[in-house]
């Protein structure tokens, strides 16, 4: 099997071919918006972080910073800095050079002023964007392809439909040797068990259990806090009112989505498999907030997202396709311009989740090749850009 997709330098295969604008630190973030909005094909990821960090939390910043440039979506980076930040634009740049792709930086301070620093970026940009429009896409195996999986608002439906049979468009990517990433760890408490259970070997086994039990410590020390008492449920209400009554609960029917391949290891937050690995990874993400998790996937080198939803939800991400797919058939009338595939066959018609993985998986290549746009992109949304914080 294969897709039409960019082939980058360093062996990567991109399913788009956007010119990433990306500031080192929030301070760039209008410079940055003025440059991209001048060049098609050019996104900016605006931000609130690069300064005023230390230790852990400045660090996943950086690399996850560092991860958008190099995700192959982008096929040409320009870095735009202040100057004086923590999170150099020069390591920024540095980070992102190592793929091989096109990459340059503006520094604000040393141009002289907003137009100045525009007026250069804009030369940069349209110059990539000259590269990257000679390109043609080339046929490329499904073992290139990386997606990341998210659940969002979640119904009883999700855990019945949606999320069984984005499992079985799971395995299909790991079959034909293609990576897939699970991660919201704070929706899998209850289910360490049964992941542990399929990891590649002992060691992984223990990676997964210590993740979850770190996670679960973690939000059990927060939520005794007795003045946040009415502020410490683990999933959102939204949860609740589908009828999925507790954060296990909800795990339960989520964990479905990784389908029934083995573990390959842990991976932490922004940072791709090691070695060359190929399969299925558990992500250690600190919160189990969508974007957050989203964006950690996209720092990996995820380049598609299927996210599934049994409430509904609009959002997307500047660079990277999110396919939704919702079990709820209501849900997917009112929503028809969110949401990309229903499932809800599996309940009212006797679908089989085979069929319906099938579904999800052909879609996933459609929209790989470039000839499907999702709803999400069709509409520029752009929400799930996230930045985790680390004890913030």
């Amino acid at each position: 099997m294969h897709f039409m997709g960019y082939r980058r330098p360093d062996g990567q295969v991109g399913v788009r071919n956007y010119i990433g604008v990306i500031p080192s630190v929030f301070c760039a973030n209008k410079v940055a918006e003025l440059i991209a909005s001048q060049v098609e094909g050019a996104v900016c990821l605006r931000h609130p972080v690069g300064c005023s960090q230390i230790g852990e939390d400045l660090e996943i910043t950086a690399r996850t910073l560092i991860g958008m440039g190099c995700n192959p979506n982008l096929g040409a980076v320009l870095i735009v800095g202040l100057g004086c930040e923590r999170f150099t634009a020069k390591e920024f740049l540095d980070g992102v050079r190592k793929t091989g792709k096109p990459a340059e930086m503006v520094l604000i301070q040393e141009e002289g002023d907003t137009l100045k620093a525009v007026e250069k970026g804009v030369r940069i940009v349209k110059g990539f964007a000259e590269e990257l429009n000679a390109m043609d896409r080339e046929p490329c195996p499904v073992s290139k392809l990386m997606i990341g999986l998210n659940c969002g608002g979640t119904d009883a439906t999700s855990g019945i439909a949606a999320n069984p049979a984005v499992g079985a468009m799971s395995d299909k990517v790991t079959e034909n040797g293609g990576s897939v990433l699970l991660s919201e760890i704070t929706e899998l408490l209850g289910t360490e068990h049964i992941l542990a259970s399929r990891a590649v070997n002992e060691e992984v086994s223990q990676k997964i259990r210590d993740c979850i039990a770190k996670t679960e410590r973690h939000l059990s020390e927060i939520s005794t806090v007795k003045k946040f008492e009415n502020r410490s449920a683990l999933i959102s209400t939204g949860n609740f009112d589908g009828g999925v009554s507790s954060v296990v609960e909800k795990a339960l029917g989520g964990v479905h989505k990784s389908g029934s391949s083995q573990f390959r290891d842990v991976i932490d937050y922004s940072v791709p498999p090691s070695d060359g690995q190929k399969g299925l990874f558990l992500m250690d993400a600190p919160t189990g907030q969508d974007g957050d998790v989203v964006t950690g996937e996209v720092g990996c080198g995820a380049q598609i997202i299927v996210f599934t939803t049994g409430r509904g939800t609009p959002t997307g991400f500047p660079f990277v396709p999110v396919v939704k797919v919702t079990g709820n058939e209501e849900v997917f009338e009112k929503m028809k311009e969110n949401i990309d595939l229903c499932v809800g066959g599996i309940i009212s018609k006797g679908e089989t989740i085979a069929q319906e993985g099938n579904r999800i998986f052909e879609y996933l290549l459609s929209v790989a090749d470039g000839k499907k746009k999702t709803k999400a992109e069709i509409l520029g949304h752009d929400e799930l850009f996230c930045i985790t914080r680390h004890n913030v």
